[in-house]
């Protein structure tokens, strides 16, 4: 039951401090959207920073577990179509899935403010993509499927379009849909190019 309510704590706050912002959220509105007065949260969390702290951690882990991280990197595809809808699940999960929704708003409301948050904005809008297409990308030239080239140099060229996108459907989601048709394009372009010395 109290892994329950602290559960419904995160939840809430991640809500509102996407909304609000960490300044813009007191502890008395999240309690009171919770059904309990603040005594009731800070028996299972000491302030609001102890909650702003277990939520990154929770951030942490559900992007590792939904998206892939350092420590599980995507498999490498067999072929230029495998890229383009490993490519696509990745974009279509992160646009439509609330929690990462959400989380994207509060990392970019916060990486003024908070160091944390700063680092994983960093990681989770560029480093770790370069990263995790860095490892895919010289998995598909070892294996034939792309042309030699810099790895590292196709992984932020291949990774910083696409973000942006993703940025936008955050900013306009009305725009989703077409967002996501460029995406997908501009992967079938991008094998086009790095590809087409493959025989």
């Amino acid at each position: 039951m109290a892994n329950d309510t602290k559960e419904r704590i995160l939840a809430a706050a991640l809500e509102m401090f996407s909304q609000y912002g960490y300044a813009g959220t007191n502890i008395r509105e999240l309690s009171a959207s919770l059904g309990l007065v603040k005594s009731g949260v800070y028996k299972h969390y000491e302030s609001k920073e102890a909650i702003w702290n277990a939520l990154l951690d929770q951030m942490i882990a559900y992007y590792g577990e939904h998206f892939g991280s350092a420590e599980r990197l995507p498999p490498v595809p067999d072929s230029p179509e495998e890229l383009v809808q490993m490519t696509m699940q990745m974009v279509n999960f992160t646009v439509h899935d609330e929690r990462i929704i959400m989380t994207r708003k509060v990392l970019t409301l916060e990486q003024y403010r908070d160091a944390r948050a700063r680092e994983l904005a960093t990681k989770h809008f560029l480093t770790g993509l370069i990263d995790m297409f860095t490892h895919v990308f010289t998995g598909m030239m070892d294996k034939g499927l792309l042309r030699r080239d810099d790895p590292v140099m196709l992984a932020f060229a291949y990774t910083a379009p696409i973000s942006a996108l993703i940025h936008l459907c955050d900013r306009e989601p009305a725009k989703t849909g077409e967002a996501m048709r460029q995406v997908e394009a501009f992967s079938r372009h991008f094998i086009k190019t790095y590809g087409e010395d493959i025989r």
